[in-house]
Parts: structure tokens; C-alpha cells; sequence
């Protein structure tokens, strides 16, 4: 190799130098070129060697790097959306009238008449009906009979003791007599007192021939017609025979969880809506409440009564109350398609800055539908994954390739 390399620098030179003749680059002349050489060589070949290897490691780390990023998940990443700094807490709840009573007969009878149909107004003691009891006119008759012949006897026995007594002055009579007349005159008083209370009871039965409305409202329910066989009382088959509301104000019962319990106070205003009436709000004000929390559902029951003079709210309707609350903690808004549900409870996963998973702990406020409140386990800052595959476990590579929006909640919504 020395030899060929010498010549390729020496063409000139003839192949077969001559025995003892003086050549350049060799003999005693030629020997630190010829040592050069060898010091030379070996460093050209390390240094070729070291960059190739180098180059090597380059391909290497790049092909690494392009298969590390080939391995990668790709993502979209969210940032939480900041909740509302008040909790509005949305119940159902269904529409009570004030004041809701069946209407019975107290006398037993046939209807006559009847002058208050479904949906009528009526004012207090507005007559509703008319009883026909012929039983109690006629018992009406001999009662007042009885009690005139009852008063007869009481006038004809006090004039008769008032004679005994100044027939005793002159011993004209026994004191036996006068006695007797005595207790007469107070028998005579206490039958007539009777009689004048069997009248009193059986004008007062009459009386109830005229069903009367025991306050103003409307009509929503008649059960009888003409000709009907009246019971008096609540029993037997139709004994109802009307059912009248009160609605001029609206009662609501509600039942609050009892997490919300304590913020809940009499005459605080709340805003109800009707599914029939989209576009109209109605005010309401908390009236009371019962001071208790029911063991089986955990809920504290609250009235909330909603003025009515229009009568737009109707008995039975259902109804969403809504309370403004002060939130506790500001809480932040994810897409519900970013929790993924496991066994360890709900979580969200996060990109951390090395771009690998970390699955978070949350805690589930209110669910608005598309987006979920979330009250603890990540903060405004954190990138979370928009749509999390299920297979995700902490420290998996990720890659990210865009960023999605969170669309605030329009309809809170909780039972």
C-alpha cells in the first residue's frame, strides 16, 4: 500500500529503481517522509471512521425521533372555560293551586239546580246548587210546631205558679201545690228551649239546601247534574259535587337538596318558567319551609308562592323554579365528550409539558347537556383532551394537533 501510494505521488519515477541508487522518499534520505506517511494514514482512517459513525448516530436519532413521533396518540387540547361566579339551581316542580276544596252536601236531597259550571269565577258564598230535602222542610214544620206548643205550656205554667204563689200568702193552698207548680214552669222552660234548638238545627239543614263556594276562585271540576240523589256528608258514590280553586296566587313545593339547603331562606325571589309559556318568566318568592330534611331523599321541602292575577299559571301545569345562588367555588365548563368514566370515577385527561397523559380525579357539578361543570380536579391553565380514546393511560406520548372551544352551557339543567 506504501509503495502504490508512493507511486501515485511520484509518477515520474522509473518501476525498478537500481541497487544502491539514491530514490527520494526512501533510504537513508527518504526516512521521515516514509514515517510521516504512517502517522498520517492512520489519522485520516480515524477520522473518516468517526464521522461516519456520526453520521450513523444522526440517522439514528432522527429515524427515533420520527418513529417517536409516529407512536405519538394525536390530540385536540381545550382550555376549561370559567363557570358562572352564582350557581342558578334548576328544580322541577308542579303548579298547586292556593287553595284547592271539594264541595259536598251537608243535606241529603235531589239537585234542583245547579248555577256554576267547570271554569266559572265564583265569589264567596256565590250559591253553586240547589238541594231539593223535602225530609228536613217537613221535620222543619213539626219542629216549629213543637216548639209553639212548647212555649204554650211554658206560658200557661208560669201563670199558673205565679197564682200558687199568692194563693200560699193566705193558706189557701198547700205548699205541696205551689211546689209542684214550681217544677212545672222549669220542665216547661227546658222544653221550650229544646224546641227552639231542634228549630235552630233543622233551619240550619235547611239551609244547606244552597251549596255556597267557601271562597272566590274558579270552578274546575263539577261532578253533579239535575235530578241527582244527594248523600249528605263525603261518602257514598258522587258525593263531590263540585271542586273549587283558588288561583290567584299559586302555591310551588319543591324539593331542594340538601346540599343547597342552607342558602334557601324565606323571601328569596325565584324565577319560575312553563314549558307552555317559552318566552315568559314569572316571579315567585320563597313563602317557607319545613325545616326538615327528608331522610329518603336528602331534599329540604320548600313552598314558593308565585302571584297569579291574569291566571296565565294553571293548577297541575309543570313548572321549573329557578334559584340564584352564590357559588362557593368558581367552577370551570368542559365538553361532556372530554370525561372519560372508569374505575377509578370520573376523569379528564391533561397534556402535560413533556406532551405525555396525565389522567386527573374530577368532581361533577351540574350537567348542561353538550358541556359539564367541573368543580375540582383541574384549573383554567391545564390543555385538556377534547375527545379521550378510552385506551389512554398516564405518561402515553401524545401529539397535539389543534385546539377546540368550548361552547358555554344555554340550559342548566339538574333534578
Amino acid at each position: 500500500m506504501l509503495h502504490k501510494d508512493a507511486l501515485k505521488y511520484s509518477p515520474e519515477q522509473p518501476s525498478t529503481p537500481e541497487i544502491g541508487a539514491s530514490v527520494p522518499g526512501f533510504g537513508p534520505s527518504g526516512t521521515p517522509s516514509r514515517l510521516l506517511w504512517f502517522l498520517t494514514i492512520p489519522l485520516a482512517l480515524c477520522i473518516f471512521g468517526l464521522f461516519t459513525l456520526l453520521s450513523k448516530s444522526r440517522i439514528q436519532s432522527a429515524l427515533a425521533a420520527s418513529t417517536q413521533a409516529s407512536a405519538a396518540e394525536p390530540v385536540s387540547v381545550l382550555h376549561p372555560q370559567a363557570g358562572d361566579p352564582s350557581d342558578e339551581l334548576v328544580l322541577p316542580a308542579t303548579l298547586q293551586a292556593f287553595s284547592e276544596a271539594p264541595i259536598y252536601a251537608r243535606t241529603s236531597g235531589y239537585v234542583a239546580h245547579w248555577f256554576a259550571d267547570i271554569g266559572q269565577h265564583v265569589s264567596d258564598g256565590e250559591v253553586l246548587a240547589r238541594i231539593d230535602s223535602p225530609d228536613v222542610d217537613q221535620q222543619l214544620i213539626r219542629a216549629r210546631a213543637t216548639l209553639n206548643q212548647s212555649q204554650a205550656n211554658l206560658t200557661l205554667a208560669g201563670v199558673t205558679a205565679k197564682r200558687y204563689q199568692d194563693l200560699i200568702k193566705s193558706n189557701s193552698v198547700a205548699q205541696q201545690e205551689v211546689d209542684q207548680n214550681n217544677q212545672n214552669l222549669t220542665s216547661q222552660q227546658a222544653a221550650a228551649v229544646s224546641a227552639a234548638a231542634d228549630v235552630k238545627q233543622l233551619e240550619e239543614q235547611q239551609s244547606y239546601e244552597r251549596v255556597t263556594a267557601p271562597f272566590a276562585g274558579v270552578v274546575t271540576e263539577r261532578r253533579t247534574d239535575i235530578g241527582d240523589l244527594i248523600n249528605a256528608g263525603n261518602s257514598g258514590t258522587g258525593a263531590e259535587l263540585f271542586r273549587l280553586a283558588k288561583i290567584d296566587v299559586m302555591r310551588i313545593f319543591v324539593s331542594v337538596p340538601e346540599a343547597y339547603s342552607q342558602q334557601i331562606a324565606t323571601g328569596m325571589h325565584v324565577s319560575v318558567q312553563l314549558t307552555e309559556l317559552p318566552n315568559q318568566t314569572f316571579d315567585g318568592q320563597v313563602a317557607r319551609n319545613n325545616h326538615a330534611i327528608d331522610p329518603a331523599t336528602r331534599t329540604l321541602m320548600v313552598e314558593v308562592d308565585v302571584p297569579n292575577p291574569g291566571g296565565k299559571l294553571l293548577p297541575g301545569a309543570y313548572g321549573q323554579v329557578h334559584f340564584k345562588l352564590a357559588s362557593p367555588t368558581r367552577s370551570l365548563i368542559v365538553p361532556s365528550g372530554s370525561l372519560l368514566f372508569q374505575s377509578a370515577g370520573p376523569q379528564v385527561a391533561v397534556v402535560t409539558a413533556k406532551n405525555t397523559v396525565e389522567l386527573r380525579k374530577v368532581v361533577i357539578g351540574r350537567d348542561f347537556g353538550n358541556t359539564i361543570e367541573i368543580t375540582n380536579g383541574i384549573s383554567s391553565q391545564d390543555s385538556v383532551i377534547a375527545s379521550p380514546p378510552d385506551y389512554l393511560v398516564n405518561g402515553m406520548p401524545v401529539s397535539v394537533q389543534g385546539h377546540a372551544d368550548v361552547q358555554p352551557p344555554t340550559t342548566p339543567k339538574r333534578s
